[in-house]
């Protein structure tokens, strides 16, 4: 169960030579934690294995960006994103993150495996009035429609832009 934890308003840093690597079953519960996100997310090994990767989750963080995590990944491509994670304390941190299908030797989906750095300031920039508006949306929208309405924003929104998801991030 994810603890009851109240955001505290500080945020962190990682450094440059930061690099969190995760990995989750089918579901997203932690089966591999390195001792970076061990340290930084304030958890144990005991704490997060076993556990739902939404624990480091932050409430600041639309809930319509991990519906497009999880529809891409469940259609078997990795998937990028700008991430605000919480700590044990409640403190924020933003990562960079790469989530890719992990494979077994047949090539079967049999877990997910994340990497997470430091993100560029400038990208941050971008991504953050981005959040807040899907955040405003969503919670407009309702917790039913919250995760489709983020979402069409997103899409209309690069539609506008000429490009896809994919491209936008890796561009900023």
């Amino acid at each position: 169960m994810k603890p009851k934890i109240t955001p505290t308003g500080k945020e962190i840093s990682l450094t440059d030579d930061d690099i969190i690597v995760s990995k989750t079953d089918l579901t997203g519960r932690i089966t591999y934690a390195n001792r970076t996100f061990m340290r930084i997310a304030n958890y144990s090994e005991r704490q997060l294995l076993g556990i739902q990767h939404n624990i480091v989750r932050h409430p600041d963080m639309p809930r319509g960006a991990f519906k497009l995590l999880w529809d891409t990944l469940k259609s078997g491509q990795e998937f990028f994103a700008y991430v605000f994670n919480m700590t044990s304390e409640g403190h924020g941190y933003w990562v960079f993150a790469n989530v890719t299908p992990d494979r077994d030797a047949n090539g079967k989906v049999i877990g997910y495996f994340s990497v997470r750095r430091k993100p560029k300031p400038a990208a941050l920039d971008v991504v953050r009035p981005i959040y807040k508006q899907m955040l405003e949306i969503e919670k407009a929208a309702g917790a039913a429609k919250a995760t489709d309405a983020s979402i069409r924003f997103v899409q209309d929104t690069l539609k506008g832009l000429g490009t896809d998801y994919e491209r936008f991030i890796l561009s900023i």
